[in-house]
């Protein structure tokens, strides 16, 4: 055998053990051998570049060469689906489907809490591995999907189409998860708040060696191409399986309301045995003819949706109660509790939130209590058991004074929490400016994350925000886990912030009741610190969302001595004290006002606030009378939605505002585009362009795509 055909051979021997053990559960090799087989392909390989191969197992470990992402344009668009919490909507979707194709049968299927990807493969090979992105486009992320062992990079069998996308899910497996959680927090690391940001922080990782080692997942669940097998998504699942795909066992053919409910209801209390996270159950038309008969919203396929858990509870003892000191002096209690397992992790710590909620649920140390975790790192306390409350119990003290600096603790009125007004010797307080200082949206200088700041605070090298600015390499990195690179990346990202807008810097400074929208206005009404330092509190209400209460907290901290030396300082340091004149890309949204609520595909809630203040438009914090619009997406707060309803304020969808940018002459351009496209769909049909586009055209510009995200 020639030295080519026995580097194939071993491929193909590693590509079968890999999909043995990783897909099927059945492996036949122990690992000593497996790794036998790998060294020796690896040297094969080392010895002769001209047969490397990007889909060689090999490739599983990654790279540490850091690599940027690419854009890539999806095929066929990956939609969002229509999501609900209740049965009767449920049962409501369900009846307009049969309205219109009559009885059809239904795919039921786990909805895996991961991050989205769409992979092609070209003659059973991996050609390309793309995220959502805006649904439209998507970042490559091929290298890092190739060290994923679940993901074939060779498929088996030979009567798959030459050229075919599949889309499911990247998934981090609770062991994977409590491993890296477990990890950073030895080193002193941030942790994740869930495995869904986890996946998706993962797969976005430069270094594709790094994501080898963190144990992602990956199941599939949707195909599409020219010529797939059968006409149905059932079938054709079965088949990727043949092929080497991980497909779920644990969908089902349901042909009934009845059939769904039961397959619903079993999976709320199963799922919570699983090893990896769900989140609901995605029902779907099973039948390509039915799926292109229904469509789609610009939005969501009408032939799916996704039934939504509700948030999982657990039963635990409230052992004791900590109280947290943030920057602004907010005090915040967390429950200490036995340790309970929900929602895959074991859950140590719950907030309270205030006095106030801890009176309303009269919670007491020693109550059993119940847990809910929504996807954040601490849970929240929804309720006691009062059938096992402990006899003498006695009602909930709360303290007065500040656990950290014994300062009496203030409660200001309107306000829900207690405050430590000792802000210039509150050390949690001090920490929290420092850190909110450096923060992306604020000064962002890279290399500080709070451990570190807390290192210089400890070795009296800073005591405030100006204090960063007399920095010196040497002071830095002679101090534990720095070191000469690390110092000099810190000072230079440090100097690179002095070019951070004035906006910014007002935001920095971590001014009571100033957020980011509101400090924008601040600097663009007065023009300068000193205008804003020197303002009264009749002149602060002048300018945009700004009212009495940021007024009061404007002028408490520019009253405060300490801050005005810290100005000061800063100044001399030589940041930005005056706003720059903005240059508009139109005025398209010229006397607009607009409130951004939701979540959104194409861009995040930070790019469509810059977009409407590039166009004219204003940003507006709270819905009120003031509002034009409200730019809606998933899941925008009920309390937000019923008031624009009170108020009659129209509500946009992204691409309905992304619509109010553009001139006539973009809207012709992308006219022209999409008379002169034809789409391809599941089934292998071209749709020919028509001369104009009917109404429901129109409504469905996707129309014929049978993907489900």
């Amino acid at each position: 055998m020639g030295t080519l055909e026995h580097i194939l051979d071993l491929r193909r021997q590693l590509n079968e053990h890999n999909r043995k053990y990783y897909v099927d559960n059945a492996p036949d090799i122990s690992d000593f051998e497996f790794d036998r087989l790998m060294r020796e392909l690896q040297d094969l390989e080392a010895a002769h570049p001209e047969y490397a191969d990007p889909n060689s197992p090999t490739m599983r470990v990654g790279s540490d060469i850091t690599a940027e992402f690419r854009s890539v344009r999806h095929r066929f668009p990956m939609l969002s689906l229509g999501n609900t919490y209740s049965l009767d909507e449920l049962h409501e979707f369900i009846g307009r489907v049969e309205k219109e194709v009559g009885q059809t049968e239904f795919v039921c299927e786990l909805k895996f809490d991961g991050t989205a990807i769409s992979l092609t493969y070209e003659h059973g090979k991996l050609l390309r591995a793309v995220t959502r992105g805006d649904g439209t486009q998507g970042d490559d992320v091929t290298a890092n999907v190739r060290t994923i062992r679940s993901v074939p990079l060779e498929l088996s069998g030979s009567d798959y189409p030459d050229l075919f996308e599949i889309r499911g899910e990247i998934l981090m497996p609770y062991a994977s998860f409590d491993r890296l959680n477990a990890e950073r927090e030895a080193n002193g690391e941030a942790l994740f708040a869930n495995p869904r940001n986890a996946a998706a922080g993962t797969l976005k990782q430069q270094s594709s060696a790094v994501v080898a080692r963190r144990g992602l997942d990956c199941t599939l669940y949707q195909l599409a191409g020219d010529k797939l097998p059968y006409q149905s998504h059932w079938e054709n699942l079965q088949k990727a399986r043949e092929w080497g795909f991980r497909i779920s066992d644990k969908m089902r053919i349901c042909r009934s309301v009845g059939q769904i409910d039961e397959y619903i209801s079993y999976w709320d209390e199963a799922r919570k045995q699983l090893p990896f996270p769900t989140d609901g159950v995605v029902v779907k038309v099973n039948r390509y003819d039915d799926r292109r008969a229904l469509g789609s919203t610009a939005k969501a396929p009408r032939w799916a949706v996704a039934y939504k858990f509700k948030a999982e509870q657990a039963l635990t003892e409230l052992l004791s109660v900590d109280f947290q000191v943030g920057r602004t002096g907010a005090v915040t209690p967390v429950a200490n509790l036995a340790p309970v397992q929900l929602a895959g992790t074991t859950v140590k710590r719950a907030t309270l939130h205030n006095a106030e909620q801890i009176a309303a649920l009269d919670i007491r140390i020693g109550d059993w209590v119940y847990v809910e975790k929504g996807g954040e790192i601490i849970p929240k306390i929804t309720g006691v058991e009062l059938s096992k409350r402990p006899a003498g119990s006695r009602p909930f003290e709360y303290i007065s004074e500040c656990p950290v600096c014994g300062t009496p603790l203030v409660r200001y009125e309107g306000e829900a929490k207690h405050y430590c007004p000792n802000q210039n010797r509150c050390e949690p307080q001090i920490l929290g400016r420092i850190v909110h200082f450096i923060r992306r949206k604020a000064m962002d200088i890279d290399g500080l994350g709070e451990e570190t700041v807390e290192l210089l605070y400890r070795n009296g090298l800073i005591r405030n925000a100006a204090d960063l600015y007399d920095l010196r390499p040497d002071q830095l990195a002679c101090l534990p886990r720095l070191g000469e690179k690390s110092a000099d990346n810190i000072i230079e990202s440090i100097r690179r912030s002095k070019e951070v807008p004035f906006a910014r810097l007002l935001f920095a400074l971590g001014i009571r009741f100033v957020g980011e929208t509101t400090a924008k206005y601040l600097a663009s009404h007065f023009g300068s610190m000193d205008a804003v330092m020197g303002a009264s509190r009749e002149e602060l209400v002048e300018a945009e969302e700004v009212g009495p209460k940021v007024a009061d907290g404007i002028v408490e901290y520019f009253a405060d001595e300490a801050n005005r030396t810290m100005v000061e300082r800063l100044r001399q340091a030589g940041l930005k004290f005056a706003a720059e004149t903005a240059v508009l890309r139109s005025d398209a949204l010229a006397g607009k006002s607009f409130v951004i609520s939701g979540k959104f595909s194409g861009h995040s809630r930070d790019e469509l606030k810059e977009l409407i203040e590039q166009h004219g438009g204003r940003n507006l914090a709270a819905v009120s009378g003031n509002v034009d619009y409200i730019v809606a997406g998933e899941n925008m707060g009920p309390a937000k939605l019923r008031k624009a309803e009170k108020l009659g304020i129209p509500l946009l969808s992204e691409e309905e505002f992304i619509a109010m940018l553009k001139d006539d002459e973009t809207e012709a351009a992308a006219a022209g585009r999409e008379e002169g496209s034809s789409f391809q769909t599941e089934a292998g049909d071209s749709a020919a362009p028509a001369p104009s586009k009917t109404k429901k055209e129109k409504e469905d510009p996707t129309q014929g795509s049978l993907f489900q995200v």
